[in-house]
């Protein structure tokens, strides 16, 4: 191999190391251009107007959204490892920026933007630390029960939340409840000026509803908000009340930055790293079920950087965080997108219009755009997984509709740290209440061993035996747990326990708390005449303390050590024929 060749291997496996997706782009195959371009062109036409539209979301100028829009795609595009995967706005990430950055602004425009782009920064910023630090198994930290009750409960805080302007009365409150309430109020004393608004996004909420269901190839999005366009120009719709978007500025944004207390960068940085957190957790999940349609696999870790990447350049461009946007990866999905060309072309496109087609922009309706965010917003609505919950889990609906309930109740903000919250409570109730098993000898092709007599009751037990499974390791938090159901088995018995054999194969990890419980566990059935042995423990666990009190509790309890279930049994069945000898013919049995 030549010097240069080397040279060449070692900068591919650098690209694909930390830019996979310019590693891609430096082999690209130039079949894949046509399909590329459409593909970047359909995204294109759908994240414009979601941009637009989720910059009244998180309740910033529409130009803002554009940026949103286009910056970050140029990043993943040489940092992200999915081929199909687009970044943008989500609107689960801008209620929460709106929900955070509410407060700090008091009411202030300014200090509100300069405000989100310290935001966008430091969420960035935690996702390139986080992915350097191989952090990408957070990505499973949230249960998709608490995820879907999450996204539930944020997409019926965005549609309420759309009402005001979908039927073009002004809102008073904030809250999800108050918000349904006054809309019954308003629908009551319903008055005459709002008529136009009404009619126009009733007719392009039918619009939408009926290109996705019917034309589902065509950008409804795009056509709902160029349909909305025509109409407040054809039918002056503006001098009858209809509230439009007004002047949108040309150009790139202009970059600056506010300096704040120390007190809000603290406040910010706990906000980042809750947006962080739901916003890798929904993007990856996107990148991996597109990657898994189309046979190849992910780096969560890089997808941290990538999305990191993102983050930080959007934010440079004054922009809000944003994440994987399922929508706009399945439109680069259906239409043959082959690479991460495809958010380059989209870019470029959105750029062109930032540049040349402002103006148009200024007359889209606001209701228009709420009929955008409420069908995008319901389509976070998981009525399968809720289906499915119900028939699979009901403790686990239980806990998806309480985050659900949480989100509308306290707020997106504070509904994040109550997923992570019932995320760590579902983690504990679940390790201390692990599956036990009571062990019995089966026979037959394919089942020779001990199974769960549970699962074979013909499985053979043994009187005055227990063969006791425990399905977890043995830590502080579920130790009673492990004793208290072997007590119940040993009362349980129909004939006097003598023995009870521990299998311990499952068991990785015991911690001081269990260890010292064993022994009091093992005292306690001495004196009542019983044997407490244990099989299968893994060595790497025989030495797990040290000192002279391990070295004597090893040696008190060394002779009940086996190393199979069936050796245990077989030492079990022995000592027992000894003990029912009489006691001429035997020794006394070893204590």
């Amino acid at each position: 191999m030549s010097r240069s060749d080397n040279r060449s291997g070692k900068f591919r496996k650098l690209f694909r190391q930390f830019a996979p997706g310019l590693e891609v782009l430096s082999r690209y195959d130039r079949s894949w251009l046509p399909h590329d371009f459409a593909a970047g062109l359909s995204v294109a036409a759908i994240a414009l107007p979601i941009g637009i539209a989720y910059a009244e979301l998180a309740g910033v100028p529409i130009v803002v959204g554009m940026y949103s829009s286009i910056f970050p795609l140029l990043a993943y595009a040489l940092f992200g490892s999915s081929r199909q995967l687009m970044v943008g706005p989500d609107a689960a990430t801008c209620i929460m920026v709106a929900a955070s950055l509410g407060h700090l602004s008091g009411g202030d425009p300014e200090r509100y933007l300069a405000l989100m782009v310290v935001l966008t920064l430091m969420t960035g910023v935690l996702f390139v630390v986080g992915g350097i630090a191989r952090l990408g198994f957070i990505a499973n930290f949230l249960s998709q029960p608490i995820l879907v009750g999450f996204l539930n409960g944020i997409a019926l805080l965005i549609i309420v939340g759309q009402f005001s302007k979908l039927f073009g009365y002004t809102s008073e409150t904030g809250e999800f409840f108050p918000k349904l309430l006054e809309f019954f109020n308003k629908l009551d004393r319903f008055d005459q000026a709002y008529l136009p608004t009404l009619v126009l996004g009733l007719a392009l909420l039918t619009l939408l509803i009926l290109l996705r269901r019917f034309a589902p190839r065509v950008p409804a999005a795009l056509m709902v908000v160029i349909t909305g366009i025509a109409a407040v120009v054809v039918f002056g719709l503006e001098d009858q009340g209809v509230a439009v978007l007004g002047e949108v500025p040309a150009g790139l944004p202009t970059v600056h930055f506010a300096t704040f207390s120390l007190q809000t960068y603290g406040e910010l940085f706990g906000d980042a790293a809750a947006v962080m957190l739901i916003s890798f957790t929904s993007g990856v999940l996107t990148a991996k079920s597109f990657a898994r349609r189309n046979r190849y696999e992910i780096d969560a870790n890089q997808e941290m950087i990538a999305f990191g990447a993102a983050n930080i350049l959007t934010g440079l461009a004054q922009g809000f965080p944003v994440t994987g946007a399922d929508s706009r990866t399945a439109v680069n999905d259906a239409t043959g997108g082959k690479s991460q060309l495809v958010g380059i072309v989209a870019a470029g496109a959105m750029l062109a219009v930032l540049f040349f087609l402002t103006g148009p922009l200024g007359r889209v309706p606001i209701a228009g755009l709420a009929v955008v965010i409420m069908v995008a917003a319901f389509g976070l609505f998981d009525f399968a997984a809720l289906r499915n919950l119900f028939a699979i889990s009901r403790r686990e609906l239980g806990l998806s509709l309480g985050t659900t309930l949480g989100i509308l109740v306290l707020g997106a903000l504070p509904g994040v740290f109550l997923s992570v919250l019932l995320t760590f409570a579902w983690l504990l109730y679940v390790g201390s209440r692990p599956q036990v098993a009571i062990l019995g000898r089966t026979k037959g092709s394919g089942l020779r061993g001990f199974h769960s007599i549970q699962d074979y009751p013909d499985a053979k037990t043994y009187p005055g035996l227990i063969i006791y499974r425990f399905e977890s390791d043995l830590l502080f938090y579920n130790i009673d747990y492990f004793k208290q159901r072997l007590l119940e088995a040993i009362a349980a018995s129909e004939t006097p326990i003598e023995w009870v054999v521990i299998d311990a194969s499952p068991i990785n990890i015991l911690d001081l708390t269990a260890v010292q419980k064993i022994d009091e566990l093992h005292e306690e059935l001495a004196a009542k005449g019983i044997v407490l042995a244990r099989a299968r423990a893994k060595r790497s666990r025989a030495r797990f303390f040290s000192g002279e009190w391990a070295k004597k509790r090893d040696e008190t309890q060394s002779a009940y050590d086996f190393p199979t279930i069936n050796s245990a049994l077989k030492a079990f069945l022995k000592r027992h024929k000894q003990a029912s000898r009489p006691e001429s013919e035997t020794q006394s049995p070893e204590s």
